[in-house]
């Protein structure tokens, strides 16, 4: 008897576009959404867009409580847990970069209230995912929460955010590629869960990335719309997979190893970049895609080499390394590289010279 069941949350409402931060009240009615809300927002982003959002909510009568955090911490996430709970608020906005809405989409989740996800920057996939990521001393922990109630996501404040960021952004989403292929393989080799239709989208979201990076550029808000678009894509696949799969293999291991060895050295987006590469090399060889998401990343003024993310080829080694180790997952790594492997994967693919 066919017993398999899933249960898929998505966001109710994505609203992608120019000057929709105005909009944020209308999405709030039109989720029928009452009390007071709860904006978690960080300094940068408080002036950009959260001071003019609580002003639209004033104006109908609405008092937002705010609060305004400096770091990701799970700190953090109990200190605005206890600033929505003293302020007797009913649902949380995420306000910012992947800092602010990951902290609203944590506390939101333990507090068992929906959130709202307004974005400033096109960084990462977390702005619609069901993960919420929080360093913790020299690792970082992916936790399992669930997807915004909405996305409210304004191309023209996006595309004003630190060019950097945005290539971040790209280089997670082109880092797809090199997810997907390992969740194949482990399907194929450990027979684990495996979804066709959050693989396929995730695929083609990076395929769009790498499609059209020469349309990529900086203070563009056209371009700002086609990451926005592919992030928002990213995050549904996870949500249909109901797990970070779709987004996260090999690539994000040897990031997050980093993380771990150089700790700030370079933008998580940038680091999975570079590591997408050399994993692609190690799926297809010589001839495999790996040149196309090098030229990619290149093409958008993403780092492609260890000297561009700031760290030392000594580095880059002994993550490749050591960073099977972080998690149980199966990727291209197995049960690891030895150092040899590791130098031919980075000197073949010029991460390192």
């Amino acid at each position: 008897m066919f017993e398999k069941s899933t249960w898929i949350r998505l966001p109710r409402n994505v609203v992608v576009g120019h000057g929709v931060i105005d909009r944020v009240v209308d999405v709030v009615d039109d989720l029928h959404l009452q009390g007071r809300p709860l904006f978690v927002t960080s300094p940068t982003p408080k002036e950009v867009a959260a001071d003019p959002i609580v002003a639209e909510f004033e104006a109908v009568g609405v008092d937002p409580a705010v609060v305004t955090v400096e770091e990701a911490t799970f700190g953090a996430v109990e200190d605005v847990i206890e600033t929505a709970e003293a302020a007797d608020v009913s649902y949380l906005v995420g306000i910012g970069g992947g800092k602010a809405i990951d902290i609203a989409k944590m506390a939101s989740h333990h507090l068992e209230m929906g959130f709202l996800s307004v974005p400033t920057a096109a960084s990462h996939d977390g702005v619609i995912s069901n993960r919420g990521s929080v360093p913790d001393g020299d690792t970082r922990h992916s936790v399992a929460a669930k997807p915004p109630l909405a996305v409210v996501a304004d191309t023209e404040v996006l595309s004003q955010a630190p060019w950097e960021l945005t290539t971040a952004g790209c280089a997670d989403i082109i880092s797809n590629y090199t997810a997907v292929m390992d969740w194949r393989l482990a399907k194929r080799l450990k027979d684990v869960e495996y979804s066709e239709y959050a693989a396929a989208l995730s695929e083609m979201t990076a395929e769009i990335l790498v499609d059209n990076a020469d349309l990529i550029r900086p203070g563009l808000e056209e371009s700002a719309w086609v990451v926005s678009k592919a992030l928002m894509s990213s995050g549904v696949a996870m949500s249909i997979a109901d797990s970070s799969r779709p987004a996260s293999g090999a690539e994000h291991l040897f990031s997050h190893q980093l993380d771990r060895l150089a700790p700030d050295a370079a933008l998580h987006g940038h680091q999975v970049g570079v590591g997408s590469i050399m994993t692609a090399y190690l799926h297809g060889g010589e001839d495999g895609i790996w040149h196309d998401i090098r030229d990619a990343l290149n093409s958008i003024d993403a780092p492609t080499t260890a000297a561009e993310l700031g760290i030392d080829d000594e580095t880059v080694l002994e993550a490749l390394t050591t960073c099977h180790e972080i998690r149980d997952r199966y990727t291209i790594l197995g049960d690891g590289m030895n150092e040899r492997a590791a130098l031919e994967v980075a000197t073949k693919t010029g991460v390192i010279d």
